[in-house]
């Protein structure tokens, strides 16, 4: 079941104590986990649950929060602007990303 969280820092801190340990970072084509310093394609790539974040006085402040799982089992958390400031990105990822 999906939480609420009121701020980014709320979600990001619950997600880690459920296990959502690594930072991923946004790549062409899939993801970097930067503490191991690995590329990991969109194909192996499970968003779990997507959470947005909005700047009451400022759209810079607009965020998105994705609990990602891969194919090996390590779960970590993608921080990503949205909207205009969101970087571009291959087709595969835009899909794997997509909020339904």
């Amino acid at each position: 079941m999906k939480v609420a969280y009121e701020t980014l820092s709320e979600a990001i801190n619950a997600l880690k104590q459920e296990g959502f340990t690594y930072d991923y970072n946004l790549q062409d084509k899939g993801i970097l986990n930067s503490q191991k310093k690995s590329h990991i394609p969109a194909s192996d790539l499970t968003v779990v649950c997507v959470y947005r974040f909005e700047g009451n006085t400022n759209p810079d402040d607009n965020a998105i929060l994705y609990a990602i799982e891969t194919a090996r089992g390590e779960k970590g958390l993608l921080l990503d602007a949205y909207g205009v400031y969101a970087g571009e990105i291959s087709r595969e990822m835009l899909d794997k990303l997509k909020i339904h």
